[in-house]
């Protein structure tokens, strides 16, 4: 069985994986890139050494015919047979072309040295061998994006490449060449290549699928696309619902407050996963900005101690929980008028942090400086454990998740964690405890979005007063933390008044799969100006302070039966299913396209 980690590393890999493949260029960059290929592809023509191709003025012609060629059936093919198709619009649809011409002038140009020594025909077989591999990648690019049926698909992989022959043909006529019967044998000979190559590379992908969950493989890519291109969700969650599995998740909540509710803490089982807006990537950010909005308070959602196998399925998966969650916290009354001071005990490996209030203990859990990702759900029962011993009758129990700069084996650390867990309970709950006070803000940074690592549930601070003591808990709306930001946002907290605290992310994973990066996201800290930030956290903080007042605290958690979450069994498989998908088609695709290419070689031998 994987621990939270792998999983976590797995999931991550396999979306990086994905996202990698849909990188497409802006309008601009497109028209310029295509415009320059198709008119340097004509002016090719006037260096190559035959004087009956003619001069600038030829080359040129042919560049601009193969130009109108390309934009008009590009058009026709986005307006007549894309035009009910949601991911491809004419930006894409010229993107592909463009991708198709950097393959074909691949052809063109080495035809052209080969020419120089061989002959005029040998720059014209090899022309028509790009074109063959053009019509190939067509056909694969569309067959496996869009689910347009079989005539469209063939007219829309196949036109703009017979039509930008036409600019050639009349060329290699004008230069001399003799046109035969083998010509047109070898257009439908290239037709029946591409069929076979395409629809044999592909059919072996989905056999993957089939065999490892029972979809089809270009089914998630498909959908995966869809996210990634038009950030439709519903395709890709409708996968996850077939795919999940059905759970009982539990949702602490930490509510304090004395004639009106101050703020609230929720701290639920599930992960915020699996990418962008899919399934409960935005949930800690909904829950907030729904709480928030119905009882009017500040709320913040950190991490939990679960990974990925506690990803939501889907959005409707969300609404429940945070259904459940307003419901119980408007039943929840603060009960507790005293907590004991804040405690943080560290072991040079790990940190846990802990405050109890009456007979609830809200405990947290840190590796920073060293990398610290998805904690195991073993800890968390183990640390509700050590509360009983105590008289404490519940605990909410915090993944600070705020250092990464590296990988870590998190079944390693677990000894280290337990360890700081039982010291820091124990000394927490020996303390007196004490009248305390709270005050919360919260700030949403426009300049910071989520590509920079920034959800949208902004920066909220905590602040409680016990004893002269302020302890600041800080949460920000992230996939973990750059290490050694945490220890620069508690030394700045510090020199506002701010005795301890300790640094929380949500991990949320709505900024994963936006940026091609080394983890497929930025870190809070990566891309983000670490001035700016500690800034607005001490702003945010200042503000928390300024609002302290008396408060009591209560604590519960509830039980949201039956949601639909992937489950570890499932989504090992799906990471296996796309590490399988991509060694497929690694192992693959040389010996199919490769041995294509040698078939329509054979053939161009005759023309």
């Amino acid at each position: 069985m994987a621990n939270g980690g792998s999983l976590k590393q797995s999931m991550d890999r396999a979306v990086k994986r994905y996202s990698s493949l849909f990188k497409l260029p802006t309008n601009r960059m497109v028209l310029l890139l295509l415009a320059l290929l198709c008119i340097g592809g004509g002016m090719l023509s006037t260096v190559i050494p035959f004087p009956s191709l003619g001069g600038l003025a030829k080359g040129l012609m042919l560049g601009l015919a193969l130009l109108l060629a390309t934009f008009t059936f590009d058009y026709v093919t986005n307006m007549f047979l894309l035009r009910n198709d949601t991911i491809f619009d004419l930006r894409r649809t010229v993107a592909v072309s463009l991708f198709c011409w950097g393959l074909w002038f691949l052809f063109i140009f080495i035809g052209a040295g080969v020419a120089t020594v061989f002959g005029l025909q040998w720059w014209i077989r090899l022309c028509l061998l790009g074109f063959s591999a053009v019509c190939i990648l067509r056909l694969t690019v569309f067959a496996s994006t869009t689910s347009m049926g079989y005539k469209r698909l063939l007219v829309a992989s196949f036109i703009q490449p017979f039509a930008c022959m036409v600019p050639f043909l009349v060329l290699w006529v004008d230069a001399g060449y003799l046109i035969t019967f083998f010509m047109p044998l070898f257009f439908l000979f290239a037709l029946a290549i591409s069929l076979l190559s395409t629809f044999g590379f592909l059919s072996l992908l989905n056999r993957v699928g089939k065999k490892t969950l029972g979809v089809r493989s270009l089914s998630f890519f498909r959908a995966f696309m869809l996210n990634w291109v038009l950030d439709l969700n519903a395709p890709f969650e409708e996968l996850l619902e077939n795919l999940g599995e059905q759970r009982d998740v539990e949702v602490s909540l930490v509510k304090f407050g004395s004639s009106k509710t101050k703020a609230i803490i929720v701290v639920p089982s599930v992960h915020p996963g699996p990418f962008k807006n899919i399934g409960s990537s935005l949930l800690p950010s909904l829950l907030k900005a729904d709480l928030e909005r119905r009882l009017d308070c500040i709320v913040c959602v950190p991490h939990g101690l679960l990974g990925h196998e506690f990803d939501l399925a889907s959005q409707l998966q969300n609404q429940r929980i945070i259904t459940s969650v307003a419901e119980s916290l408007k039943e929840l009354g603060a009960l507790e008028a005293k907590a004991s001071p804040f405690i943080k005990v560290s072991n040079g490996i790990a940190t846990a942090c802990c405050q109890v209030f009456g007979k609830s203990a809200f405990v947290s859990f840190t590796l920073a400086p060293r990398t610290i990702e998805d904690l195991p759900q073993e800890l968390g029962q183990f640390v509700r454990q050590e509360t009983e011993k105590y008289g404490l009758n519940l605990c909410a129990v915090v993944n600070a998740h705020n250092s990464i700069n590296g990988t870590v084996d998190m079944q390693e650390s677990l000894a280290s964690l337990k360890e700081v867990a039982v010291d820091c309970l124990r000394k927490a709950a020996s303390l007196k405890q004490l009248p305390f006070e709270v005050g919360a803000a919260s700030v949403f940074p426009k300049e910071f979005s989520l590509r920079d690592g920034m959800g949208s549930g902004g920066i909220t601070v905590v602040v409680v007063r016990c004893n002269k003591q302020k302890t600041a808990y800080v949460t920000i709306d992230g996939n973990n933390m750059v290490s050694g930001l945490r220890e620069r946002i508690l030394s700045a907290l510090n020199s506002i008044g701010i005795d301890d605290g300790e640094v929380f992310t949500t991990d949320t994973h709505s900024v994963s799969a936006l940026i091609i990066s080394r983890h497929g996201y930025h870190p809070v800290g990566e891309a983000i100006d670490n001035d700016k930030l500690i800034a607005y956290i001490k702003d945010v903080a200042s503000t928390a302070i300024a609002n302290l007042g008396s408060a009591k605290y209560s604590c519960r958690t509830i039980t949201v039966a039956g949601v639909k979450v992937l489950g570890e069994k499932h989504l090992e498989t799906l990471c296996l299913l796309i590490d399988r998908s991509m060694q497929t088609a690694k192992r693959s695709v040389v010996p199919i396209f490769a041995t294509s290419g040698i078939l329509l070689m054979l053939f161009l031998l005759f023309v």
